[in-house]
Formats: C-alpha cells, sequence, structure tokens
C-alpha cells in the first residue's frame, strides 16, 4: 500500500532522481511468492513507458529500472511505446483516465512478432484504478499475447 515510509521512498526513487532505490525496491516486490512465480513464468517483462517529457524530466524511467531489477534477462525495455504525452493521471477521476490514456500505447513494431503468443509480466510503479495497466494490456492483447500479468511497487487508494 503506498503509506508511510513507502510512499516516502517512492517520492524519492520517483521524482527525487533517487534511481539506486531500484534495487531495494524491486527487492520487496519480489517477497510474496505470488510475485515471483509469475515473474518466473513470464516469457517476458515490459516496462510501462514514460511520456517523453516525463522522461526528460526525470532522466529516467521508474518502471524500467524496476524491471531490470526484477528480471534483467528478459526485460524488452521499449515492447511498449507511449504514443503521446498524457497529462499525469493523479488527480483524475476514474472516467478522466479512461479517457487520457484511450490508444495512447501501442506494442513496438519492431517487437510484435517476438512477443505474439508469449506471456509476459508488466511492470509499473504506482496503481491507483489500474487504468494504464489496463491500456497497456489492450495493446498487447490486438498482437495475440497469450497472457498479460502486472506486478506494482504499490496501490494506492483510488
Amino acid at each position: 500500500m503506498y503509506v508511510s515510509p513507502w510512499k516516502e521512498l517512492i517520492t524519492a526513487f520517483k521524482f527525487q532522481g533517487q534511481a539506486g532505490l531500484a534495487h531495494f525496491l524491486a527487492q520487496q516486490m519480489r517477497i510474496p511468492p505470488a510475485i515471483t512465480q509469475r515473474l518466473d513464468n513470464a516469457d517476458f517483462v515490459l516496462p510501462v513507458p514514460l511520456s517523453t517529457q516525463r522522461l526528460r524530466e526525470r532522466g529516467f524511467n521508474q518502471a524500467l529500472l524496476l524491471a531490470k531489477q526484477l528480471c534483467p534477462e528478459r526485460t524488452v525495455a521499449q515492447g511498449l511505446i507511449r504514443l503521446r504525452d498524457t497529462p499525469a493521471q493523479s488527480g483524475l477521476s476514474r472516467q478522466d483516465r479512461l479517457l487520457n490514456l484511450d490508444h495512447a500505447f501501442m506494442v513496438n513494431p519492431a517487437h510484435v512478432q517476438m512477443l505474439r503468443g508469449s506471456k509476459v509480466v508488466l511492470v509499473d510503479d504506482v496503481t491507483t484504478t489500474g487504468t494504464t495497466l489496463n491500456a497497456c494490456t489492450q495493446a498487447l492483447q490486438s498482437v495475440g499475447l497469450e497472457q498479460v500479468e502486472a506486478v506494482v511497487l504499490a496501490r494506492t487508494p483510488a
């Protein structure tokens, strides 16, 4: 859950440039056996992509850093592409979140053949309503993946 001290750690990781926290946070993500099993059964691990603007501001994609720590040998950094910059999901209503991310993601054409028929785990840092994960899943399912699951570091109250 997105409460103290996790909230402060995630804030430092995400917004204060403390990318070095990725290793520790990924270790914490792997503690539940179900998460470890999900990752171990995946053919590929894909981070949720950031918008170009947010990537420029932060200097790194926190979901990519987590994915590389969780499963470096199966992480596909550019498996998903964010098609457009969108306003931050935080602060938006559920309906606005859905509209905000409508057709915002696509599978990288260079990886479609490799990903088709595979089992994929999406990685993100924080989820609230699941709208981002849902939008990514829809993009992945559109190219014929066998299975899409997700792991996140924290869940905020909706």
